[in-house]
């Protein structure tokens, strides 16, 4: 049997941000609907916590596929050439379990992570934002840029990071980029404010962003722990904020921002609105006043994996792209 392989360089080709939001809600609102399976992901860390392995399986029923990401977490690399996310991801057909694509893993996080912010900021944030504001300088500070700029109308960015020469050197580049004023500040706290939408794309375990710094209105994505342990928000920036989350399962059992302030005593867990496929199936209320502060929180799920590599499948079929391999599969006859 033939399957696919498709690189780290071919990925965004394949995935444009446009393309891969529109996926998201799709397998979003498919989540919402229960036509997707998910346990929850499997971490391994390696005994002095430098590192860990995630598996996350999945399966979405609708669109006839199962799958596996495999990925590494290293977030020590950061600064260095290589991704704090390495591995891949495998997209089966759910008839007969056959093999179809072996897709690079590292791509496919980055860009499904900010397509999924992307889709909550349609749906939350106010119609008339412009100021955007990103803490973190790395890969998910640049793929959240564009998927800002895919939803809304965005005139002015600040960014700051853990070293100034590092919010400078992003800055420099985005503006560049995206032909749109990119200014570099020194502190998260001179970053965000009057921001209209937020950004948190770190690797810190303790609060970058407080609640007392938000502004009524402000959307913030929060996208960089997916850990019970670290957290980038305050407890009082989650007590504040009307909040959503990608799947309910996951926030209770992963999201170190959202359960911290719980450990404080700050909020319960009827402070989670919803999940966004709630918001895109009608099943809950988003933004419900110009003055609402809310929340995204992010701890990426393996259903979205799973549809961004089956729309890189499709795309590399259809237009020859990746690498055909013959891999097995079939019946072994014994003599």
């Amino acid at each position: 049997m033939s399957m696919v392989i498709v690189n780290q360089s071919q990925v965004p080709e394949l995935l444009p941000m446009d393309e891969c939001i529109q996926v998201m809600e799709e397998v979003l609102a498919g989540l919402a609907r229960g036509e997707c399976q998910l346990p929850l992901r499997h971490i391994m860390w390696l005994p002095d916590k430098r590192g860990a392995l995630g598996l996350m399986p999945s399966h979405w029923s609708t669109a006839g596929v199962i799958g596996l990401k495999a990925v590494t977490f290293f977030p020590g690399n950061e600064g260095t050439e290589l991704d704090s996310h390495q591995g891949a991801v495998m997209l089966y057909d759910a008839d007969r379990g056959t093999l179809l694509a072996v897709i690079d893993g590292t791509s496919i996080t980055a860009v499904r992570t900010a397509a999924v912010s992307g889709v909550a900021t349609k749906l939350l944030a106010r119609d008339d934002c412009g100021h955007l504001a990103i803490i973190g300088s790395g890969v998910q500070a640049g793929v959240h840029l564009q998927a800002m700029l895919q939803c809304r109308s965005i005139d002015r960015v600040t960014v700051c990071s853990k070293t100034f020469d590092r919010a400078e050197c992003f800055a420099e580049s985005a503006a560049k980029r995206h032909a749109i004023p990119v200014q570099a500040v020194r502190s998260c706290k001179e970053a965000v404010q009057d921001a209209d939408i937020i950004c948190t794309t770190t690797s810190a375990r303790e609060p970058v962003l407080k609640g007392d710094w938000l502004a009524p209105g402000t959307h913030i994505n929060a996208v960089g722990s997916s850990v019970n342990f670290a957290r980038e928000l305050d407890g009082e920036a989650v007590r504040r904020s009307r909040l959503f989350v990608d799947r309910r399962e996951s926030a209770l059992n992963e999201a170190g921002d959202f359960l911290l302030a719980k450990k404080e005593g700050l909020v319960g867990d009827d402070h989670i609105v919803g999940e966004i496929g709630d918001v895109l199936t009608g099943k809950v209320n988003g933004r419900e006043s110009p003055t609402d502060i809310t929340l995204f929180k992010s701890v990426g799920l393996a259903v979205e994996d799973l549809a961004a590599a089956l729309h890189v499948y499709k795309k590399a079929k259809e237009t020859g792209a990746g690498t055909t391999v013959e891999f097995g599969g079939r019946r072994i006859e014994s003599d």
